[in-house]
């Protein structure tokens, strides 16, 4: 297709009004009100993600309308510095020694990264082979000046002028100008016709100056060096004597005559001083020797001054560095230092001390002028917002800086590539054509593939360059090329999050939650989500994904089950992949036959020849004829794009006199990039072009340039190289010439690339071509291994102001310093070494080094703290991950599984990580595991850190968080809502769940990964029907699902698609336990006890016909077993349409039905005690059964039959005409789920304490209990020897191994979500209720992690309380009556009657010591006194009576004081102090909500009264007045629940429904420290130091808390919270008058974080349900 192809394709895309797919929705939605409110927040959102406005060219770039191309945001000092090759070497040294050091650590200290650019050190004065100096010294310096954010230049100018070397390249004009000047003189136009020859590839032609390198070796011999310098000298006299005539004759300018006069280092001056606008970039050092004798021989001459070929003293060169000087002590008086200094036998030494002087000024200068440069280059803010350091820990950006830096970059990128498509223009038609015919309906995604190096990157960036011109005003664009990164493979999860940013930052939707970011299947759902909301806005969104074969495995990313196959209207997704990749397998695979595949096919020789043309073009080069046709020779059978731009790369230089047999050519891209490297190793050394390609293709993500000279330096093998004909300069310091990296990167243009991450750039290849090659030619396992050691050594530190041991010819061992920089983990304060981070834990993974990867990562607390805050939690685990794999080290897999554990309150805090509040939760997580030995360095770090803490902080006593190991293997979390019921299908090993929340979860079993996630149907508007049922059809890898609507679907299990939905299949609202969904081979039945539909596999419903039946049993094959009346069970089979009836011996009314299909039978429970075993052949028997079951299922093999009834598992042997029982298994709660192992040895049972019990169907002994579920378990499957639980009231599934190492097992606790709970002081027993069961006190034994015993109670217990001291349990009853039980002797339990109104106790206090009891009625709250007689507790009273009015409400909390006074509150706010001794009482100022907590402290001086609100008060007690008012806004839920002062009195720590512990200080009301705890606290106790809590999870808290004495004033508690509080205290004067003041933080309430209250919306919580 011509090109009149794609305008044509572009006009049918435009449509009648001009714009890309008229869209009939977005016109509508356009002329429609919109909800002002709702347009207001959303714009108002998007805006503040974008810095608070949208400029134009923001909006340009997130709509895919700018290219992007704008100067990248640097964070790098690189410096040039200049001076001639042999002169300042003194100075130069002593830079590198002193000066570049604490310059470097200065920008460190900024988050800047500092590199010097000095092609004159450790250099001798031999020339380059190639003539190539200055281009590489222009290429440097250009290079400085665009990179660096501050000075980019550095000139040290002494006594000589540098050497003036012959231009290498002439333009033809000029060079014939010249000769003809020589008409006199033809031996010297023989001489340059013989040393300069004609270029005609050159755009203009220009003639090139011939090497003198040999080219076997590419190194110039000693004996031809004299030789050449003579020559040289000869043909420089000719050009300039030709060059004056032909000035002076008007036919060349000065400036073009000036070229052959000056010198390298004039003409460094000259670039690297160039006035730019703004402040100046560089620096000048100049020294003076004003009484240096001239007069000296030539051998000292030659130490400090420019000599001639004969020896003599070069005046020309003289002159020329007086000029050049006088012009720069004109020109840059701002930047120039000055100095003075006598030379010693010709040159400076260090070891005189006015030498030494002069050194240690010129090192001042450097330091304190180039800081004061940078500092100010650092400081300004750039559009409005402050700077972003490398490696700040601080999240100063905004959330969408990272994305417009990446779709910035991506934009360049495409915008580039996409100028070099050639050809292709029939496929960008159809495409163009395919994406406007789709645009009106439902569709796939298009899929471009074809083989490596076809050209699709640059077909897809040429079809979205085509786009930005015809898309219309509010349409999206989004481009991502996912193989721009290599070898650094994106992650799936990080490439949604940034599109999905992106989009709705364009077309100003809300930006993903802090949820969905945090959980790849939350992504996968908001993604799709917002492809639906933008089709409903009306946009048109394009969407360009490129190579996404080059995703990360991470989550399985190659199966592309996050591409959706179903996209809505308007909504285009672009994506490319190579044609023999997996990636693209599964996707043909997922697509079917509808998918809308594009090849790529190779080039044809025509289009070849365009691309040729055009590269050359730009590249200002060209071939000869014979040229041409040897590379399109070699490119016609590949017909690569690739191939072929790697042949014109690799011979762009080419000159005209080259050759075609010289050409670097080869059948494919491999041959030409091996010729390349071949080359490049006779020119530069095969040790050093290597090493260098070898560092970079294993970096993790590429090298900083002074990173790879760096390393390269500590390469002995390069070193060896570099300095085996001639000894370094300084043998104690060894490092690599930069010059010869430099060389070698220019060489490399085009096959190396800068790669810029948070404003850093990176050296790494363009192409993976190249990569491949690299590997292939230098990595052999020992290369390998020895590369990753170096590699790991140096950002390890380990050889930074050592010396290194170095092996040079003709030397001995030499110790040696090779000055590479520290590598602490942080440079400073906030600011981490963010190369260190990235690379090391590969490199030492790699290299094998497993000691140091213990000690420095894995066991290492400050390193897993550093990376989590800096780089996220999520890149922890993936390098532990990787540890885990190669390493055998458990202790990994346990650290690891930790911070999964942790992930979550992690990432809630988005960057505000605080070290203590890390430190502590890793501590709470690990302290039970510390006998091992990395965790056990990990807890001593942890508690060592916190206990030197500077701030107020709280240390874990025990593990009280859910610790990793034990025998929980996986938590496949698929929802927000509960999972109602699963299946799994042994021979696809897949395991289907469905949700609440209307998901249908498709997990692959082998590893554990989400294969789809399949959206139910919407019930009522914006609240999805729930998943009822479903089931897994083997046979076509096909999936049901029944949801709460009726609606039964069919899924594909392999593409994910929807294949049929009928709707009404069941009954609209049945309740998972009543509906049923069973699958024949030919039929689909769904039914109730009421009644049973039908349907063939293609979605045809098959009548049955005569109903009238009392209720359906089940379903046998294809067979229907109803209950016909009392005494008959009709049986029909509708394929065959027979029916028949079976007269029962015994009236049937069912209670429970299980089908056994193996065996043909129905087992029915009936009301009257008896099981009816009825055969599909027509047998029925009927046998005595002792159970009225709630849970009935048969074993696999159907011979067991499983019966629960309340807390017992009974197990029966099913026999033909009876059953026997032969176990009865006891819980300690309701049991809910059950079944058995496939080889019947094992019975699993679950049960509403949250416990699941594995029992020995042999013996019915109890082998082990499972905790760790935290819900109900109320489904249990077994597969493979894992046991697969789910529940309602949980979004995971949780899959537990039965063989783990049993040291490694979480330790049990009560149940969550108990009624009531009292704990002793330490913390060993724990006293609860269940809400099942509120007539029945539980006694938990912490220690041994079972119950220990059960004290039956004649009515609900309404309260609890312990006196602790005393050793008593005080239970309050609904009927009034107060049990007392010593908890030595439980069974002798006291009694307080109840009142003669029968009133219940609504709650209990103690005194603080312990000598009275206060019991609350609604009518009145009774003193009584507790004492003991003969050892054994005695209780006398009541000593007082408080009568309370009915017309106020009751108690709800109190703190019975010291002096006989009580402290209540009640549930409508009121606070009110009665005193027994006096009979007084009196008001204290009201909450507003009702008082959940009221607390006494240990010296009865305070009480702390809380409420359900935000506000909580502090009382002093004598004499009464309120001291503080605390006022705490967190996200959602703000009550105290409980509060316990310290030992001391001096802080009170409270426990919150927002699952967090507070710590308060007494005397000032000041929030001292915030800690996240999972789960709200609902009794707190005092202990030493601290306190122990029980949380509503049922675990023990036991913590220290640990306060300096002097706090600083910018100490924040909410750094890590997003929250606000306000503390109200009164005046402390001498009249006592209490005067309100307010303090600390400001404090709105209607500030909650949006999306953490979104969060919790969609996590159950056990506290309350959100409306």
């Amino acid at each position: 297709m011509a090109t009149g192809g794609v305008n044509r394709a572009r006009l049918r895309l435009r449509g009648e009004n001009g714009l890309l797919w008229r869209n009939p929705q977005r016109e509508q939605a356009a002329a429609e009100p919109k909800d002002e409110q709702q347009q207001e927040e959303q714009e108002a959102q998007s805006e503040k993600m974008a810095g608070g406005a949208a400029p134009g060219g923001l909006q340009d770039l997130l709509t895919g309308r700018s290219t992007g191309a704008q100067r990248m945001r640097s964070n790098m000092i690189r410096v040039f510095v200049s001076s001639a090759l042999t002169d300042m070497s003194s100075e130069r040294k002593a830079l590198l020694e002193k000066a570049y050091p604490e310059v470097q650590t200065f920008c460190r200290s900024l988050g800047l990264v500092f590199e010097v650019v000095d092609l004159s050190w450790g250099m001798r004065n031999v020339p380059c082979g190639d003539h190539e100096a200055w281009e590489v010294s222009l290429q440097e310096i250009q290079t400085c000046r665009r990179i660096s954010a501050g000075p980019a230049f550095v000139g040290l100018l002494g006594n000589r002028y540098g050497h003036r070397e012959l231009p290498r390249l002439i333009p033809e004009k000029q060079f014939e100008v010249l000769l003809s000047k020589m008409v006199k003189n033809p031996d010297g136009v023989k001489k340059l016709q013989e040393w300069f020859l004609k270029d005609s590839n050159s755009v203009p032609p220009t003639y090139v100056l011939q090497p003198i390198t040999t080219p076997e070796t590419g190194r110039l011999h000693d004996n031809d060096l004299l030789s050449w310098r003579l020559t040289e000298s000869q043909l420089l006299q000719l050009l300039r004597s030709a060059a004056a005539e032909a000035e002076a004759a008007g036919d060349i300018s000065a400036e073009q005559k000036q070229v052959l006069c000056s010198s390298v280092t004039e003409r460094e001056f000259l670039e690297g001083f160039r006035k730019d606008d703004g402040e100046p970039t560089a620096l000048l050092f100049v020294r003076e020797s004003p009484r240096q004798k001239t007069r000296d021989g030539a051998k000292r001459l030659a130490k400090f001054k420019d000599i001639s070929v004969d020896g003599l003293l070069d005046m020309e060169a003289e002159e020329l560095l007086s000029g050049l000087k006088s012009r720069l002590y004109a020109t840059s008086k701002k930047v120039l230092n000055l100095h003075c200094v006598e030379l010693s036998k010709g040159g400076v030494d260090p070891k005189r001390k006015e030498h030494a002087q002069y050194l240690d000024a010129v090192c001042q200068q450097f330091v304190s002028q180039l800081t004061a440069r940078v500092g100010a280059a650092a400081g300004p803010a750039e559009a409005g917002r402050r700077r972003t350091a490398w490696g700040s820990s601080e999240k100063e950006e905004e959330e969408c800086d990272w994305v417009v830096e990446e779709v910035r970059r991506h934009s360049a990128t495409a915008a580039e590539l996409s100028k070099g498509l050639h050809g292709r223009d029939g496929l960008l038609g159809k495409i163009c054509l395919t994406l406007w015919e789709s645009s009106a309906a439902r569709h796939g995604p298009l899929v471009v593939h074809g083989a490596a190096g076809m050209g699709k990157t640059t077909l897809l960036c040429r079809l979205a360059q085509e786009m930005r011109g015809v898309l219309e005003a509010g349409a999206v664009l989004v481009v991502r090329l996912l193989a721009a990164g290599h070898p650094h493979r994106p992650d799936v999860s990080h490439l949604l999050h940034s599109v999905c940013l992106q989009v709705c930052l364009a077309c100003r939707l809300p930006p993903p939650p802090l949820l969905a970011v945090s959980s790849h299947l939350e992504m996968r759902l908001f993604f799709q989500k917002m492809l639906e909301d933008v089709s409903q806005q009306g946009n048109t969104l394009l969407v360009v994904l490129d190579s996404l074969e080059q995703l990360a495995d991470r989550h399985q990313a190659y199966k592309l089950r996050w591409l959706p196959t179903d996209v809505p209207p308007n909504v285009h997704l672009l994506v490319s992949l190579d044609s023999a990749s997996e990636a693209f397998a599964h996707l043909r695979l997922k697509l079917g036959a509808a998918g809308k595949l594009f090849e790529v096919q190779r080039l044809s020789p025509d289009e070849g020849e365009q691309v040729m043309e055009s590269y050359l073009q730009a590249s200002q080069r060209t071939l000869t004829r014979q040229q041409r046709d040897a590379v399109l020779q070699s490119f016609t059978p590949t017909g690569s794009p690739l191939h072929l731009k790697l042949m014109l790369s690799a011979n762009k230089r080419c000159a005209s006199f080259t050759p075609p047999a010289e050409l670097l050519l080869g059948a494919s891209a491999q041959e030409v990039m091996s010729q390349l490297l071949l080359n490049l190793e006779k020119k530069h050394g095969k040790q050093l072009v290597g090493g260098a390609l070898a560092y970079i293709v294993l970096a993790r993500r590429g090298l900083l340039e002074a990173e790879l000279r760096d390393v390269l330096s500590l390469d002995d093998d390069v070193i060896g190289e570099v300095y085996r004909c001639s000894l370094p300069p300084t043998p104690s310091l060894i490092r690599l010439p930069p010059l010869l990296w430099a060389r070698l990167k220019r060489d490399l243009e085009d096959q190396l690339e800068e790669r810029w991450s948070d404003g850093v750039a990176a050296v790494a290849f363009s192409s993976r071509v190249l990569s491949e090659v690299v590997k292939a030619r230098y990595l052999t396992p020992e290369r390998r291994g020895r590369t990753h050691r170096t590699l790991a050594e140096y950002f390890l530190g380990r050889w930074s102001g050592k010396l290194k041991p170095a092996a040079l010819p003709g030397l001995t061992l030499l110790l040696s310093d090779r000055k590479v920089p520290p590598q602490p983990l942080w440079f400073t304060e906030g600011l981490a070494n963010v190369r260190k981070l990235e690379e090391l834990p590969y490199h030492l993974l790699h290299a094998g080094l497993w000691e140091e990867l213990r000690q420095e990562v894995i066991g290492s607390a400050e390193w897993l703290f550093c990376k989590s805050r800096v780089c996220g939690v999520s890149s922890v685990i993936s390098d532990l991950d990787q540890c885990s794999r190669s390493m055998d080290c458990s202790e990994t897999q346990l650290v690891r599984d930790a911070l999964i554990l942790m992930r979550p309150g992690l990432d809630v805090l988005a960057g505000q990580m605080d070290r203590s509040l890390f430190y502590s939760e890793l501590l709470a997580r690990l302290s039970s595991l510390s006998s091992l030995a990395v965790i056990g360095q990990l807890c001593s770090q942890c508690e060592d850190r916190l206990q030197t803490s500077p701030q107020p902080v709280l240390i874990p006593r025990s593990s009280f968080l859910q610790q990793p190991g034990g025998a929980l293997q996986h938590t496949l979390t698929a929802a927000h809502g509960g999972v109602l019921c699963l299946d799994v299908g042994v021979a696809v090993q897949l395991l289907v769940t469905g949700s609440a929340d209307g998901v249908v979860a498709v997990w692959s079993l082998g590893d554990k990964q989400l294969e789809h996630a399949l959206q139910g149907p919407a019930g009522e508007p914006g609240e999805p029907a729930a998943i009822l049922s479903v089931r897994i059809i083997e046979s076509s890898a096909h999936c049901l699902s029944l949801a709460a609507d009726g609606a039964l679907r069919r899924w594909s299990l392999t593409s994910g698609q929807q294949l049929l939905c009928i709707q009404e299949a069941g009954p609209a609202g049945s309740a998972p336990s009543s509906v049923h969904l069973q699958v024949s081979d030919e039929l689909m039945f769904v039914y109730t006890w009421t009644q049973v539909k039908v349907w063939r596999p293609d979605g045809t419903e098959v009548q049955l016909g005569g109903s009238g039946d009392v209720g359906v049993l089940g379903v046998l094959g294809n067979s229907v077993v109803s209950l016909q009346d009392a005494e008959r069970v009709r049986i029909h089979d509708p394929v065959t349409g027979t029916r028949s009836v079976v007269k029962l011996s015994r009236c049937l009314t069912p209670v429970r039905a299980v089908t056994a299909p193996k065996g043909g039978t129905v087992l029915v429970v009936s009301e009257d005690g008896f099981l009816h075993q009825i055969s599909k052949s027509g047998r029925q028997t009927s046998a005595e059964f002792p159970l009225r079951p709630s849970l009935v299922c048969v074993s696999e093999d159907e011979k067991v039959l499983l019966a629960g009834c309340e807390r017992t598992l009974s197990l029966f042997h099913i026999c033909s005409d009876s059953v026997d029982g032969f176990l009865d298994l006891q819980h300690d709660d309701q049991v809910l789920s059950a079944c058995v192992s496939s080889d019947c040895r094992h019975v699993v049972s679950g049960a509403a304490d949250q416990l699941i019990r594995v029992w020995s169907v042999t013996t019915g002994l109890l082998l082990d209990v499972l905790c760790g579920a935290d819900a109900p378990v109320a489904s249990l499957l077994l597969y493979d020897g894992l046991v697969v639980s789910a529940s309602p009231a949980a979004p995971a599934v949780q899959l537990w191994s039965l063989k783990y190492d049993g040291s490694h097992k979480r330790p049990a606790h009560i149940p969550a979500g108990s009624a009531h709970a009292a704990v002793t002081r330490d913390g060993d027993q724990v006293f609860y209720v269940q809400r099942q069961s509120q007539r029945e006190v539980m006694s938990w034994d912490s220690r041994a992690g079972s119950l220990s015993e059960r004290l039956a109670v004649s009515a609900e217990v309404s309260c609890l309380e312990l006196v602790q001291h005393k050793r008593l349990l005080l239970c309050g009853l609904a009927s009034g009556t107060v049990l007392i039980y010593p908890l030595s002797l439980p069974q002798e339990a006291l009694c307080i009657p109840p009142p003669e109104s029968r009133s219940p106790v609504l709650c209990l206090a103690v005194s603080p010591q312990e000598q009275h009891l206060a019991v609350a009625y609604l009518d009145s709250v009774c003193l009584f006194q507790l004492s003991s007689r003969d050892a054994f507790p005695t209780v006398e009273g009541p000593l007082g009576r408080a009568p309370l009015s009915l017309l106020h409400a009751p108690p709800s909390c109190m703190a019975l004081l010291p002096d006989r006074r009580l402290l209540y509150g009640t549930g409508c706010g009121e606070v009110k102090l009665h005193d027994f001794g006096g009979g007084a009482g009196s008001d204290l100022q009201p909450h507003r909500s009702r008082i959940t907590c009221v607390c006494c402290s240990n010296w009865g001086t305070h009480a702390l009264v809380g409420s359900q609100d935000a506000t909580q008060r502090l009382w002093a007690l004598a004499p009464l007045a309120l001291d503080h008012t605390m006022e705490y806004k967190g996200l959602f839920f703000e009550g105290v629940v409980c509060a316990a002062f310290s030992d001391s009195d001096r802080f009170v720590f409270t426990g919150s429904l927002d699952r967090t512990i507070k710590v308060w200080d007494v005397a000032s009301g000041k929030l001292l420290y915030v800690q996240y705890v999972y789960s709200p606290v609902v009794r707190m106790l005092t202990c030493r130091n601290g306190f122990l809590a029980l949380s509503l999870q049922g675990s023990i808290i036991r913590e220290a808390f640990r306060c300096p004495d002097l706090i600083g004033p910018d100490y924040d508690p909410l750094t890590h919270v997003s929250a606000q509080y306000r503390v109200t205290s009164r005046e402390k004067d001498r009249d006592a008058q209490q005067n309100c003041v307010s303090a600390l933080q400001d404090f709105n309430p209607a500030q909650i974080n949006l999306n953490l209250v979104s969060m919790l919306r969609t996590k159950p919580s056990p506290a309350c349900v959100l409306l």
